[in-house]
């Protein structure tokens, strides 16, 4: 079995903390390339086979510049924190159709005690979040087939964070998935252990999660009108 990260990479990214300015990122660059950057394209690159069998909409794209992996760098421009750098990396697993559309996608995140892997609606729009309450209130049998699955809700939670404190105008008091609807996140996620991101079982172990997560991301691309 392959391994992709191991603790050099965790080792890295503290010490990316610690000293998060451009001239130790430029003189550390070549321990970013070899234990961060490209291992984590090559898992990329690895899970797509798995990612098609869940659904050939979505990508898992493992090119330098533009695909899955995003950019270490951070925006600070709008920012009080001006450091240059993340201190995690990340990639997205998205749909084919994402410049188009707005669309759900599978994430995946490494961080020293903070890696996890997960699905779904980050921050979308208003408009967004209006569409997909409504279709949670006219398909509710769908919805807690596919999001409240006990396989799915085992090992992933879904996101507490930004919910309404009341629920939107419209709709019952007695609707069964009233707190669901309060949310402006749609995404279920479960933390991965350093050891599993540095063991030898990584990819097998994505692979069975995008595949337990594919039921909830159907029915959000369902709820927006998109293939999945």
């Amino acid at each position: 079995m392959t391994t992709y990260f191991s603790d050099a990479s965790f080792k890295f990214l503290r010490a990316l903390a610690r000293h998060n300015d451009k001239a130790w990122f430029n003189e550390h660059k070549p321990q970013y390339e070899d234990h961060v950057r490209q291992p984590f394209l090559r898992l990329i690159g690895d899970l797509q086979p798995a990612l098609a069998q869940v659904s050939e909409h979505f990508r898992a794209d493992p090119k330098s510049q533009g695909g899955s992996l995003f950019r270490i760098y951070r925006d600070a421009r709008f920012s009080n924190d001006k450091s240059p750098y993340k201190t995690w990396q990340g990639a997205r697993l998205f749909h084919a159709r994402r410049r188009e559309v707005p669309a759900p996608s599978f994430y995946l995140h490494l961080q020293p005690g903070g890696s996890f892997v997960g699905a779904g609606l980050w921050h979308p729009e208003p408009d967004t979040q209006r569409k997909l309450r409504q279709f949670i209130f006219d398909n509710p049998a769908s919805w807690k087939s596919a999001a409240h699955d006990p396989r799915l809700r085992r090992k992933f939670e879904l996101d507490e964070n930004e919910k309404l404190v009341r629920p939107p105008r419209g709709y019952p008091a007695d609707f069964e998935f009233l707190e669901d609807i309060k949310h402006r996140n749609w995404v279920f996620w479960r933390s991965l252990d350093d050891a599993v991101m540095t063991g030898p079982k990584l990819r097998h172990t994505i692979a069975a999660d995008l595949a337990t997560l594919g039921p909830v991301v159907d029915y959000l691309c369902a709820a927006l009108d998109l293939e999945f």
